[in-house]
């Protein structure tokens, strides 16, 4: 599993939805997490955040907001060299088969569909971590 100091961001452009994402997080022992309310704001802060020389090494992030998409996001993520291999999780309500299977095509570590539990949001993180250590998920 990712150690607790990993530094995630977490984007929704529903504030209650990334307080449940974020208190799972901490509840996970997660202690290094921020927030942001679309795909724009948080394309700006994951290029702040590398400049600074303190990258996010997980990116949680809703499908549909405004502004720029989470697919969006995660395709503008993908085409930057310096965030291509950083974990990417889409949590969404889409559950259509093409748009997993796009997401899957954009380079998506990992899809959770809404509405999600604990137990789920951990399991798909340890499946993340995995896929991108090369590790078996704990």
């Amino acid at each position: 599993m990712f150690s607790q100091n990993t530094k995630f961001l977490v984007v929704d452009d529903f504030a209650t939805m990334r307080k449940v994402v974020k208190k799972v997080l901490t509840e996970l022992g997660y202690t290094d997490i921020h927030e942001a309310e679309d795909g724009k704001a948080a394309f700006q802060l994951i290029q702040d955040a590398a400049n600074g020389g303190a990258p996010f090494q997980c990116i949680v992030s809703d499908w549909n907001m405004p502004n720029m998409t989470g697919l969006e996001l995660l395709k503008a993520c993908k085409a930057d060299a310096k965030f291509k291999d950083t974990p990417f999780m889409l949590v969404t309500a889409e559950s259509e088969k093409e748009q997993i299977i796009e997401a899957a095509k954009a380079g998506v570590s990992e899809y959770v569909v809404k509405p999600f539990n604990a137990a789920t949001l951990k399991e798909k993180l340890g499946r993340v971590y995995a896929k991108h250590n090369g590790a078996k998920a704990a």
